[in-house]
Formats: C-alpha cells, structure tokens, sequence
C-alpha cells in the first residue's frame, strides 16, 4: 500500500505543516474482495489498476489515476477545545490528517452506521430474512437518526461485543468501546478506516452493502449537515454519510462528521464549549471538505 501521510496543524487558526512518521493502514480488501463471502458489487464505479500485493494500485498506476475530488492539503481553523481529521484515498490507500488524527472523541450518533452494517452482515451470516419492520428500524436509525432503534439494534446485536467486532474487522488501533453505542471512542484515522470498512463491503456484507449505502445518502433532516453540504450538488448525492451531534453532561458538545464518496473517505471530529452552539462544530466540517477540495 502507498501511504504517504502529511499531517497538519489542527488545533489553531495558523497550520503549519509538521513532518512526523509515517502512519500505514492496516491491510484489508478492496471493494469486491469480501471476506470469506462473495463479491460485493461496487457502489461506484472502480477506476481499473494493476493491484500489489498488498491490494493497493501499483505505483506506476496509482500516480496516472485521478485526482480525487478530496485531496491532501493544508486544512486550518479555529476551536477551543478538540478538533481532529483524517482523509483517506481509498484507491492509493493514502492517508492525511491532523497531528492528533489518532485521538479519540465519542461517536454519538456516527456509530450508527457501523451498527447498521454489523447488524445486516450478521442477519445475512445466519441466513436470516429481516422483516419490514426490522429493515424499518435500520433505516430510521440511519435517516433520522432515530436513538430508540439504534438502542434496540445494539441490544439485538450483542451489545459492546458488536463494537469490538468493529475493532477487529476493520482494523482499528485507537479505538475503544464502552457500555453504550453513543460512548464508542473512535479517532479520526479510526473513523475513516470504518467508513473505507462499509463502503469496500466487508462490513455489512455482499447481500447489505449496497442498500446500507443507499440509506446513508438519504440521511434527511437536521442530521444532513457538514460535510455533505460543501459538496457540489452532483457529487453530494452520491455520498453517503453519518454524522453525531449531542451536548454532552459535561457542557461540551460533541459534533462528528463521517462522509464517503467514490474514491475518499473524511472524517472531522470536534468536542468544544456549548457557549459556541452546534453550529460552530458544523462549520468546520463543512470548512475542512471545502479546503481539502481546494487544495492545490
């Protein structure tokens, strides 16, 4: 896999750049590779190169394809408190993010997808066909962002046994899981290599992949924010995404945007003041993906 990361600045209005060591992904399967299953079918159209051996484009190859819409480049803004992300080229396998992409903020309402997608492979494992009522419950726990079906989907899942499953099969390093989904720590590289795990199909499987993508480009309502909306209008509904937003005990909120397009994943992760408002976090979301798509 070719990685080439370059960390900026995330914590202050001026980013300088910062040279560090170089962080790999582990390795894992491109989009129709499966995992002990069969193929999944694409949900985009894959760009046709010679793979290595660790699955990534062969240099030559990789360095004639495309630029992703998203790209490395410096990224800068101001927040108290945490700020952090992460983006990933999901055909180079290349990673860039803040210095502090490796630190964790709770999900809230981000895990969902990944309970969605554990919830439909393991359904699917067992040769079980979900009721319309059961695909009602996914589907509304991923469009509106329904708290009462993802609580009942983590229960019919196993609980914390489900996070750890995440951990395991998407190859996550930083992580961590608690007693509730909406406590889940994820980091921002963490985050993007759970939505390159659901958009590449071994997280919700061959027979779910496509439909739990389909869901997350339907996200409606106040839970269609950040990311999504520096989009162009062309690309935005295509992407798919899930976002976690909630004001926490502790007078911090906690917003959190995941959004996966057809040769990226970005992840932004914030947890700051409520005297700012939702709004604040929001912002930069949307920020960050407008500087990462204007980046030279």
């Amino acid at each position: 896999m070719r990685v080439r990361v370059l960390l900026l600045g995330a914590l202050a209005t001026a980013v300088i750049p910062i040279p560090v060591a170089l962080h790999h992904l582990p390795g894992a399967p491109w989009a129709g590779s499966g995992t002990g299953s069969s193929p999944v079918a694409a949900p985009w159209p894959m760009r046709d190169a010679r793979r290595a051996t660790d699955g990534s484009p062969v240099a030559s190859e990789a360095a004639a394809l495309p630029r992703p819409l998203l790209h490395a480049g410096p990224v800068s803004a101001s927040s108290p408190g945490f700020w952090s992300w992460a983006l990933l080229d999901r055909y180079t396998g290349e990673l860039t993010g803040s210095p502090n992409l490796n630190a964790v903020n709770d999900t809230a309402s981000m895990i969902k997808a990944w309970l969605a997608a554990d919830y439909l492979r393991r359904a699917a494992e067992r040769h079980q066909i979900l009721s319309t009522g059961q695909l009602h419950t996914v589907s509304i726990m991923i469009r509106d962002s329904d708290n009462a079906a993802a609580q009942r989907i983590y229960e019919d899942d196993g609980g914390r046994v489900s996070i750890r499953r995440l951990f395991a099969m998407c190859g996550l390093t930083d992580s961590r899981a608690t007693n509730s989904w909406s406590l889940t720590y994820l980091s921002s590289r963490d985050t993007v290599r759970m939505g390159r795990c659901i958009a590449e199909g071994r997280a919700a499987g061959p027979r779910w992949t496509n439909w739990l993508l389909d869901e997350m480009r339907s996200v409606r309502g106040y839970g269609r924010f950040g990311i999504i909306q520096a989009l162009p209008a062309d690309v935005a509904r295509n992407v798919a995404i899930k976002n976690g937003w909630l004001l926490r005990g502790d007078g911090l909120y906690r917003i959190n945007c995941l959004a996966i397009g057809r040769d990226w994943v970005l992840a932004v992760l914030l947890r700051f003041p409520r005297s700012l408002g939702a709004n604040h976090g929001m912002s930069i979301c949307r920020s960050v993906a407008r500087q990462l798509m204007a980046a030279p």
